[in-house]
């Protein structure tokens, strides 16, 4: 579990109540429990449980302001309930997965798109205050220029980043012709504690964890000098606590770079990773992963300007926080 060591808002929220879509799932269940910890008045989560887990919401049953609703979002009637009696919505229930994608694109329309205006229409008609959404770094695509800036994209380079550029078109449509105040949050790599090892399309640090920790196959696609802004979940949440609850009517309806500002190589990761677990485990190389760009790195200026956003955790300390939590889940 993470230990928010900090209050991200000021605000009072005991008599607020918040749905937090896929809140069983990694970003999800973090953001909910904050919520729970921190004295909200109502947190309800809506997952399906395909990419949530019930040992998440183990942890958010231990709260008495804590309701689950299980449903899916492709369902209207489901939203417009979810929705029902709420204040502030995060809507993190998604598909991810470049790969899966590409093999799936139908699939992640259907949930990722049509889900999403689901949520929408449900928000407008429930007169949600103000709602966030989780968009990608993938948006960025093949436009070149680092660090990223919000402004400039280029061409969408999968399925799922196809996706999340029509949810920020959405968004603001939604803003624009509904008056949703709405905010979207481009994640980069967001990495920590409940994110799902297993699995085929598992993201690349709970992979060589526990690769290393189990002495079994880890891979890495390329030849791994590849870099990412890796960003501790935590860094997740407080721009979510923040996007739901500002008082700046200039933060809303825009979208924000969610990351550290940084940039590390997957062999560094891996290095890191073995170094930390004092591991000889070595990984083995293999093909590029067709959709995946080369560089990544946010400018996380517009953020900080605006939702006063400060990333309280660097990429170094995120990780051996993981690692410490991986080591225990695999301990047995």
């Amino acid at each position: 579990m993470v230990d928010i060591p900090m209050l991200f808002h000021s605000k009072n929220i005991a008599s607020d109540a918040f749905l937090v879509t896929g809140g069983a799932g990694f970003i999800g269940s973090h953001i909910a429990e904050y919520l729970l910890k921190n004295g909200a008045g109502k947190v309800r989560v809506l997952d399906n449980l395909v990419n949530g887990f019930e040992t998440n919401l183990a942890i958010l049953k231990q709260y008495p302001a804590f309701e689950f609703m299980e449903g899916d979002i492709r369902n209207a009637d489901t939203c417009q309930a979810a929705c029902k009696g709420m204040d502030y919505v995060s809507h993190q229930a998604a598909l991810g997965s470049v790969p899966r994608s590409i093999k799936e694109p139908v699939y992640f329309n259907e949930v990722n798109v049509g889900g999403f205006v689901n949520i929408l229409k449900a928000s407008v008609d429930h007169g949600i205050k103000q709602l966030v959404y989780a968009s990608s770094s993938s948006v960025y695509g093949d436009e070149p220029t680092l660090p990223k800036k919000e402004e400039k994209t280029g061409r969408c380079l999968s399925p799922y980043a196809a996706t999340k550029k029509t949810n920020e078109l959405y968004a603001q449509v939604f803003a624009d012709v509904y008056g949703l105040k709405i905010m979207g949050f481009r994640y980069f790599n967001i990495f920590g504690p409940r994110q799902d090892p297993d699995g085929p399309y598992a993201a690349v640090i709970p992979l060589f964890v526990k690769g290393i920790l189990k002495r079994i196959p880890v891979y890495i696609n390329g030849d791994g000098e590849q870099t990412r802004d890796f960003t501790f979940v935590e860094n997740a949440v407080q721009i979510n606590i923040k996007g739901m609850l500002t008082g700046n009517e200039a933060a809303l309806n825009k979208v924000y770079n969610v990351a550290v500002g940084d940039r590390f190589s997957v062999n560094y990761l891996y290095e890191t990773c073995k170094s930390q677990l004092n591991s000889d485990w070595e990984a083995t190389y293999r093909e590029p992963r067709h959709g995946d760009i080369r560089h990544s790195q946010a400018d996380i200026s517009l953020a900080k300007g605006l939702l006063d956003y400060q990333p309280t955790k660097n990429f170094e300390a995120g990780l051996i926080d993981t690692i410490d939590y991986f080591k225990t889940v695999y301990s047995n």
